[in-house]
């Protein structure tokens, strides 16, 4: 049992997990491991990042670009069905999957009359353990995977000598060949050269999972695993059989034949076996407590850059399952700051440099056909999965993400012209390990609402721009700008200029919400107020980029001319920001999606000081969609109420999103959480869990709106607290320290320098600023009346406007001053 300072440290339980979505998840980056911790049969479940199924194809459909002209005439003429209906002989083929790759069973001998039973996940280790005992001893396990030296490590220690006996064996899901090499267990695998998505029913399983013979198309891969113990070792069945031990400890190593995005994996891949030998050889010349500290220090130099730490309301000491089911009664703030530390634990251990980005589960997936291929979904759930990045001070996790999207914009130059014949690049809802650009649907199967949304290019931008706003690295912005423009002149061939006389998408969709139209359920629109935000903030984007660096004054001045012409957000007669670009009924109104608020977040658009009366309708299009939704729902809504300012609300969020769920099914309306905190849709899907990390670093700092604001949606029930090593826009570094729900003290650090200018709700004397230019400005946090250039919107009476007062400091800064502020 860990004592009280573990609460939002550690996952731990007192028995152990019976499903998948029980055990405990380890990674590093490349590879990942599910932890059952049982007693009798012990289930390690094992995954690469670059195990999928599939190859690079031309996933382009040749006959796309003469329909797109079409389209657009269509929605001129206001037939919006007859439009949906050909958007679909535009797509492409489906995505491939990500894979599992093998499993580590332990049979042990000693299994009957287990107590006291415990397991647990470690955070700040990024370990876990088991500990159990029998009438013959007392059994300790500890498993970590290291990104330094590429392996998983498990040590297996027994209180009495000799009684620490059990057999190892590998098993796999897909195409397997198990062999012993002398002492080393290994086992090859067969990846699928193709995959078909698992709501994809209509096939046999021979048609659903293809394979070629070792050594034709798709990936291979290899695992071995090597035990030293002080007992006997011997071998068996293709087994691995320790007897009269007190210790043991096992090293295992896997690696794919993945050789790039470009290349074919089976007939011109790597041979993983030699990079195996190579880190096995490595590992077997050092001592477990050597590897263990090599891991220890570099998972430390990113977990432990952040602390957060809030009052506990829960009862101490019991198992994590029951403080999520406590939750609901006690809202334990303590159970909010595991959670946020579990996402930046999951976030460091399934994207590492080297490795794939994280997918819609990370690292981990027990499934050959796994919910939506657990495949890079971008119309919000890749972005979701790093939103804690950079405010979480988790920067270096980017780097997959980052060149996985300069990759996509290779191959969507050519969906761009075969598609739309247009120039620049695109991607749309769905793609994969090798880069697949297209609109998924089978050449004309898939439903437009979410296969032809064709925005992806633009939104995943906004990770590039934000990536230089967090990090200020100039060079890194030289070397993207080129992928911002790309993506820029797509939207911009995209354009139409509408009867108001503005410049908005032709079509587009508002995924994956739909509309009543002449008694028919549809999606297409122009204007969506997702496209509109999404071009707004990639041009504005794009047009600062080219100030900065000085390099493009004609696309620049392109730019600076186009942003004043593209149509403003509109508003309806209800004071909501309008999802299309007429005022249809939703066919769910309590939609999953909130795809039309993206301008709030992950946007920078809105918010009060800039324009209130925008900021309040689209507060009035949140209330609307509700409170409930899938688990990675209401990840978007704690950052949603964030930026609204409203902590408590946000706490509602999380209080819905903090509920346990048991079943294995599929549920589009209601998620929660399952037994190791994993985020539940339902089925598993991470980006909840990174989600909610980067609302509660919402909650605590913000920096979108020109300034670095401290504590601008504290929950009114976390009196006390401090947190440390947030990091805002323009690459300052924040701690904060608040009593009786007040801001007290911190410090700022700048790490580029630059003009620092701070918010707070209280009046500040701030050390080490040369000077501190104060004002106080008075803010609306609800809709009032009238309308600005950003939007139109009729005179709507909204009473009860409530204003707030905030002081605002600007500071000159060098690189590596700090601040110190209290409040006065």
């Amino acid at each position: 049992m860990p004592d009280i300072q573990a609460q939002t440290q550690q996952l731990w339980y007192d028995s152990p997990a019976e499903k998948w979505v029980e055990a405990l998840p380890i990674g590093n980056g490349l590879t990942g491991a599910m932890v059952f911790g049982r007693t009798g049969k012990e289930l390690i479940q094992l995954n690469h990042t670059s195990f999928w199924s599939g190859a690079p194809k031309d996933w382009n459909n040749h006959q796309s670009a003469q329909y797109f002209p079409q389209v657009k005439a269509l929605m001129k003429e206001k037939k919006y069905a007859e439009a949906e209906a050909l958007t679909k002989k535009m797509q492409g083929a489906f995505s491939q999957s990500f894979l599992p790759l093998a499993d580590l069973e332990l049979t042990f001998s000693d299994s009957s009359h287990v107590s006291n039973y415990y397991r647990d996940l470690d955070l700040p280790t990024a370990t876990t353990h088991v500990r159990y005992q029998t009438d013959k001893a007392t059994y300790e396990r500890e498993l970590f995977t290291s990104y330094p030296d590429r392996l998983l490590a498990m040590q297996l220690k027994s209180s009495t000598n000799k009684t620490l006996a059990f057999s190892a064996n590998f098993k796999s899901l897909v195409k397997y060949k198990v062999w012993l090499d002398g002492d080393i267990l290994k086992i090859r695998c067969k990846a699928p050269k193709h995959d078909e998505p698992s709501y994809r029913r209509q096939f046999t399983p021979e048609q659903a999972v293809q394979y070629d013979d070792w050594g034709g198309e798709g990936m291979e891969a290899e695992v071995w695993l090597k035990v030293k113990t002080d007992g006997k070792i011997a071998t068996l069945n293709n087994q691995l059989v320790v007897s009269d031990a007190s210790k043991a400890t096992l090293f295992v190593v896997a690696a794919t034949s993945y050789n790039g995005r470009f290349r074919s994996p089976g007939l011109d891949g790597l041979e993983p076996s030699l990079e195996v030998g190579k880190y096995m050889s490595a590992a077997l010349a050092r001592s477990y407590e050597s590897l263990k500290m090599t891991h220890y220090q570099d998972f430390q130099q990113l977990y432990g850059k952040v602390q957060l730490n809030l009052d506990s309301k829960g009862t101490p000491k019991i198992p994590t399952d029951t403080r999520i089911t406590n939750y609901a009664k006690d809202a334990d703030p303590q159970l909010v700051a595991l959670l946020f530390n579990y996402g930046r634990y999951l976030l460091i251990s399934s994207s590492r440099n080297g490795g794939q980005p994280a997918n819609l589960q990370g690292i981990w997936n027990n499934m050959v056909r796994p919910p939506w291929s657990s495949n890079y979904t971008t119309n919000i759930n890749v972005q979701m999965n790093y939103w804690p990045a950079e405010p979480c001070n988790l920067s270096a996790t980017t780097d997959p993400l980052l060149s996985w999207i300069q990759d996509l914009s290779v191959n969507g130059e050519k969906t761009a012209q075969l598609h739309y014949g247009l120039k620049g690049w695109a991607t749309h809802h769905n793609s994969d390990i090798w880069g697949l650009t297209a609109p998924v649907g089978d050449f004309g199967t898939g439903d437009p609402v979410w296969a032809n949304w064709q925005m992806g290019a633009g939104w995943l931008c906004s990770h590039l721009y934000e990536h230089y706003l967090f990090t200020g690295d100039k060079a890194f912005l030289k070397k993207i700008y080129p992928i911002l423009k790309g993506a820029s002149t797509f939207v911009i061939g995209f354009l139409e200029k509408n009867e108001a006389g503005y410049y908005e998408l032709a079509y587009g969709f508002s995924p994956e919400n739909q509309y009543k139209y002449q008694g028919k359920r549809l999606a297409i629109s122009a204007g969506t107020a997702m496209d509109l935000g999404i071009t707004r903030e990639l041009l504005y984007n794009c047009y600062n980029a080219g100030k900065i660096l000085q390099s493009d004054p004609a696309f620049t001045a392109e730019l600076a001319k186009l942003l004043p012409q593209l149509q403003p957000y509109r508003v309806n007669a209800k004071g909501n920001v309008m999802e299309w670009s007429e005022d249809f009924e939703e066919t769910d109104p309590h939609h999953r999606h909130s795809s039309h608020l993206f301008a709030l977040h992950p946007g920078n658009q809105v918010n009060p000081w800039d324009a209130p009366e925008l900021f309040g309708a689209f507060k009035n299009a949140l209330l609307s969609r509700g409170d409930e939704g899938t688990g990675w729902a209401m990840g978007w809504k704690v950052n949603f109420w964030a930026r609204l300012l409203d902590g408590d609300h946000a706490l509602v969020i999380l209080k819905n999103l903090l509920s346990p769920m048991y079943g294995n099914g599929y549920d589009y309306h209601k998620g929660g959480v399952y037994r190791n905190l994993f985020d539940a849709h339902p089925p598993f899907q991470i980006d909840g869990n990174f989600g909610a990390t980067a609302g509660i670093a919402e909650l605590l700092v913000q920096s979108h709106s020109g300034a670095v604001h401290l504590l601008p949606a504290l929950p009114s029930t976390w009196q006390n607290g401090s947190v440390k090593g947030l990091v805002a826009r323009g690459g300052f570094e924040v701690d904060i320290q608040w009593k009786d729900g007040k801001l007290l003290n911190g410090k700022i650090v700048s790490k580029t320098g630059g003009i620092c200018r701070i918010r707070s709700e209280v009046p500040l004397a701030i050390k080490g600023a040369s000077k501190a230019k104060g004002k106080v400005q008075n803010v609306l946090l609800q809709t009032i009346e009238g309308a600005k250039p950003q939007y139109t919107t009729p005179n709507v009476n909204t009473a009860n406007s409530l204003s707030k007062s905030y002081y605002e400091y600007d500071i000159s800064t060098k690189k590596g001053q700090m601040l110190a502020f209290k409040a006065i």
